[in-house]
């Protein structure tokens, strides 16, 4: 099947060819029959499957053009590099059509993106926090809404957005369809459906957990950290088809840490991304992977989930995800649009365990290789890898309350005071034995 046997408009069509995009996969096939026929739906797909164009391509086919200013089609999305990643497939699928995309999300000025949403808008892309700000503020209308779609759920309701979308919900008006796409179907997921959506058909382009087919995984099973990093070091050294590398770190102090390692052997052509970076960097090291200027960026999870580069090559895992489907999540940025790629895991023996829940979740044994030669095996270890010392505690008997003594001690005898007085002709008489006296008084 191609595009061309989908019901689709020649503006369309145009647009797709120019996009180099010919056969729809399997997620877009379903999804459009479905769409087009005004039920909701359900996608459930993994990364790298064609999900973005999947609810686009119905959603733009049904557009209509009016000269009512409010958006007609809402996507919310959990990140501010995937609202500027959508906002781009729209403006390319539009590229023949009269269709205004904006993107807002926050991080930035939020008058400036007040001032956007009070023009004519067709399709707003927006992040749920800013989303519901601008929908407070009253700057924009979220009356003319004919299509919602939420893409990522499930990341969105893991990064804590449950009461914005939930809030953003009750705002629609009612009469509308509902286009919800995850990677995993949670029972927060489950609820949601069931709360806002009117009987939604679900399509699942793969089961949740089964590995893409044009991904090679294999791993290597290290002993530290500093192992990792001398192993990761001689891989990008040594292998020259490591041109377009996403490492994944477990936190963004760790992808610091990391970047630290490897900038000094690699100045340039590396890049590190997480939450705490200012967004005008964030936006900078993708364009900068994308274009090929950096060979490899280090990121974090949860702004991972935002990048959407075709042409990534190799993903690799230095720390093995405690969440098994973040390994999905994860490999999924490699092997899209039908291209070969390869997931390579960094194991140490406190992974184990989170290696075979992922091996659990896929029904998939992950190859491990034998670590190479002439690698370093570096015998510092972290704070967090040195063995323990655990002392063993006395727990003292702690004497019963009858057994206790008073809290004074009593004082000896030649401590004693008595309080008594002591005339003179008697202290006289017991010193000189017999009682002296002052002599009479003078007249």
């Amino acid at each position: 099947m191609t595009f061309n046997d989908l019901n689709l408009n020649t503006a369309l069509l145009n647009a797709l060819d120019d996009m180099g995009y010919h056969t729809p996969t399997n997620i877009q096939q379903k999804a459009y029959a479905t769409a087009m026929s005004g039920a909701d739906v359900c996608g459930i797909a993994q990364t790298g499957t064609g999900k973005t164009i999947a609810y686009l391509l119905p959603c733009l086919r049904q557009w209509k053009f009016t000269k009512d200013i409010n958006p007609q089609i809402l996507i919310v999305v959990p990140t501010r590099e995937l609202v500027v990643q959508v906002v781009e497939t729209v403006n390319q699928l539009t590229k023949y059509l009269s269709v205004v995309a904006v993107g807002v999300y926050g991080g930035v000025n939020i008058n400036t993106q007040k001032l956007s949403t009070e023009k004519k808008t067709d399709v707003l892309v927006a992040t749920p926090g800013r989303l519901f700000d601008l929908a407070m503020s009253g700057s924009l209308k979220l009356k003319s809404i004919k299509k919602l779609v939420i893409d990522e759920v499930d990341e969105m309701l893991n990064l804590g957005f449950r009461t914005q979308l939930k809030n953003i919900l009750e705002l629609l008006p009612s009469k509308r369809q509902n286009l919800l796409f995850s990677a995993t179907l949670t029972e927060d997921v489950e609820n949601l459906l069931q709360l806002y959506f009117n009987n939604p058909v679900k399509i699942e382009a793969a089961p949740t957990g089964t590995p893409l087919e044009n991904i090679q995984q294999y791993a290597y099973e290290v002993p530290n950290f500093y192992s990792k990093v001398n192993l990761l070091k001689l891989l990008l050294a040594e292998d020259a088809a490591m041109t377009k590398v996403l490492v994944f770190a477990e936190s963004k102090a760790l992808a610091d840490q990391l970047f630290e390692q490897l900038e000094p052997a690699n100045e340039g052509t590396a890049g590190v991304i997480h939450s705490n970076k200012e967004q005008n960097h964030r936006f900078n090291t993708v364009k900068q992977f994308k274009d090929g200027v950096y060979r490899f960026i280090i990121a974090t999870d949860i702004v991972a989930r935002g990048i959407d580069i075709a042409e990534v090559t190799h993903v690799i895992n230095f720390d093995t995800p405690d969440e098994p489907e973040n390994y999905m999540h994860r490999i999924g940025r490699t092997g899209r649009a039908d291209r070969p790629g390869i997931a390579i895991t960094f194991i140490t023996p406190k992974e184990k365990k989170c290696q075979e829940a992922i091996e659990g979740l896929m029904n998939y044994h992950i190859p491990i290789r034998p670590l190479p030669e002439h690698l370093e095996i570096s015998e510092e270890l972290t704070e967090d890898e040195k063995p323990k010392v655990y002392m063993k505690e006395i727990q003292l008997k702690i004497p019963k309350k009858e057994e206790v003594g008073p809290a004074f001690h009593p004082k000896s005898a030649k401590n004693s005071k008595v309080n008594f007085i002591v005339r003179r002709r008697d202290r006289m008489m017991k010193k000189y034995g017999k009682p002296i006296t002052r002599g009479q008084k003078k007249k």
